[in-house]
């Protein structure tokens, strides 16, 4: 199972245990179908789900229940207790993404006051070549070409960086004339000059070695919270009282979004701009279909209005 598998089935069941800690549930021959039906509205209730992320949240749950029951720690048969939504069509579909307008403002942000910085590293690889979140921590120094314009996604597993789909993931992409400035002047001015363990030169490093994944996406989240960029809160709060001011907390805010909310807004922007879709589909390494049908999140009167653009010219 991959790593970032690992990460997100942890994150899912995390959920699970601060609701048995909130129930003070701490013997697991108390789980039945009753307390698990519990838990599904406690999820929904507090995390605001959609229904299919209330169904891979659930889903992993069952998976969970099943390992439990074979290892005789519950019951036979719990996991066909576990419910979850079934999806009509269209509902598999995430739309939550970084809107061109915002991710201008953020960037403007990051370039006028925080310039050649990690996060402005970040956001701005994700936004531009719409990388995925190990793609970027898989980056060295080396990968950018600065005469040829581009940079390289590599999978090392030996060396401890992987990227989505393995080799079949690898690809050059080309850069404008700004991101290739910005990156010479992280490299020159403000990246730690350092190594990883396994003596590798990390594009985005901090003073341990190579940014963490975590990083990455702690990055994505604080610096797309709207009081960050424009210093006002949509939602009313005080940034004195608010929780998601804190730095290990910024995806508490409900305008904050992770790298592939950025990512999917990139994707959407590049089609919006009249890019072809096989171009989006080589840089963002994902098939023209399921760039369809999970990212590219135009509406009917923006399609329109796109083959409109070509009509003119005929």
């Amino acid at each position: 199972m991959a790593k970032a598998t690992l990460y997100s089935h942890g994150s899912r069941l995390g959920h699970f245990v601060r609701w048995c800690d909130e129930e003070e549930l701490e013997n697991l021959n108390e789980l039945n179908g009753r307390t698990l039906h519990r838990y599904r509205l406690w999820r929904r209730r507090v995390g605001a789900l959609a229904p299919a992320t209330e169904k891979t949240q659930m889903d992993t749950i069952r998976v969970f229940i099943k390992w439990l029951e074979s290892i005789n720690a519950v019951v036979d048969d719990l996991n066909t207790k576990v419910r979850s939504p079934v999806l009509r069509d269209g509902q598999n579909v995430r739309d939550m993404m970084l809107e061109s307008d915002r991710a201008e403002e953020v960037l403007g942000y990051l370039s006028k006051y925080e310039y050649a910085s990690r996060p402005h590293v970040v956001l701005t690889l994700m936004w531009h070549t719409m990388m995925r979140t190990g793609a970027v921590h898989s980056l060295d120094v080396e990968d950018y070409d600065l005469e040829g314009r581009y940079i390289a996604v590599v999978h090392r597993s030996e060396t401890g960086t992987t990227i989505k789909n393995g080799t079949d993931g690898e690809r050059s992409i080309a850069l404008s004339n700004g991101v290739c400035r910005l990156l010479d002047d992280w490299i020159a001015n403000r990246r730690p000059d350092v190594d990883d363990e396994f003596g590798r030169r990390p594009l985005v490093s901090t003073s341990n070695g190579r940014a963490h994944r975590s990083t990455l996406r702690g990055d994505c989240y604080r610096y797309t919270r709207p009081c960050v960029s424009t210093g006002e809160c949509p939602h009313d709060r005080d940034p004195d009282d608010c929780d998601a001011m804190a730095y290990t907390a910024a995806f508490d805010c409900p305008s904050s979004v992770s790298p592939h909310a950025l990512r999917r807004g990139g994707i959407t922007h590049h089609l919006n701009s009249d890019v072809p879709k096989d171009v989006v589909s080589d840089r963002a390494n994902v098939t023209p279909g399921v760039l369809d049908e999970h990212y590219a999140r135009r509406s009917q009167h923006e399609k329109v209005e796109q083959r409109r653009r070509y009509l003119d010219n005929i």
